[in-house]
Order: structure tokens, then sequence, then C-alpha cells
């Protein structure tokens, strides 16, 4: 049975941010707020998906790869980052973010220039996810990320 306090309590924040040398990477969509507020009897709370954001890129002189991690002090919950709709380039399995992780690949392959339009996107899809076993954000407080998305060559 679940408790009905874990409903709502489940508070994750990204604050999405582009390197700041990356001029050819924006991160639209904003700061997102994820909030798990449902779980079936008997099972772990349901993790939530959010596709808010989307990566704009240009192409590099040479192939080039979009990497991300996260800064998260004290980091107590899941959460999974992975592109989808990727107009150029591959898109790496799901990358699960953990506080002070290097970088990981997020995009790989991207062509080099030229092409029109040389701004390509991508949807980034976040999944929160957490356990019983983990406690909830009233009691410890919720999970706040600073997301950092790099384009890079490969």
């Amino acid at each position: 049975m679940i408790s009905p306090r874990w409903f709502g309590l489940l508070v994750l924040l990204l604050c999405l941010a582009a390197d700041a040398g990356a001029q050819p990477l924006r991160v639209q969509g904003g700061s997102q707020t994820l909030q798990i507020t449902t779980a079936l009897p008997g099972q772990q709370p349901t993790p939530v998906v959010n596709t808010a954001t989307t990566l704009r890129f240009r192409r590099q002189s040479q192939i080039a790869k979009i990497t991300v991690s996260t800064s998260c002090p004290g980091q107590r919950f899941s959460l999974r980052a992975r592109a989808v709709s990727v107009q150029d380039g591959s898109p790496a399995p799901a990358v699960t973010l953990t506080h002070g992780m290097p970088a990981a690949d997020l995009i790989r392959d991207i062509p080099s220039q030229p092409v029109n339009p040389p701004v390509r996107r991508a949807t980034i899809e976040y999944t929160a996810s957490s356990t019983f076993e983990q406690g909830n954000s009233t009691e410890l407080g919720a999970d706040s990320h600073t997301v950092t998305f790099t384009i890079v060559a490969q």
C-alpha cells in the first residue's frame, strides 16, 4: 500500500545552461520542475518524463558531439537524460545524471559543415524517478540540478 504522504513530495529542479564558451549551442525551454506524485499500490513511485527542453546547435568545422553533466550537491533521487528527435548525429543511450560525474556523450557523430540550414535541433527527455527507500523531498529537500551541455570535437 502506498503511503499518502508520498504524493506530491518529490521535486527535481533543472537549471539548464550551455557551456559559457559554446555559442554554437543553445538550450531552450528554461528551468523545468519534475514532480513525482503517483504510484500504483504495491509498486514504487511512478517516474516522471519531461520533454520541454530543446537543444539548438550549429554544425562545426569537424565531426562533433554534445556532452551532458550535472551539478547537484546532496543528490538523493535519480535523473536521466537522453536526446530524442535528433536532426543530425546519433543519440547515445540515456545518461544517468549524477553529481560530480564527468561529462557523458549525449549526441555523437554530428557531421561537419556545410548544411543548409546549419542550425539543428534535438529534444531532451528527462526522466525523474525515486524509490520509497530514498525517502521523499518533504523530509529530505528537493534535488536541484544544474545541467550543462557542451559541444566539442569528437
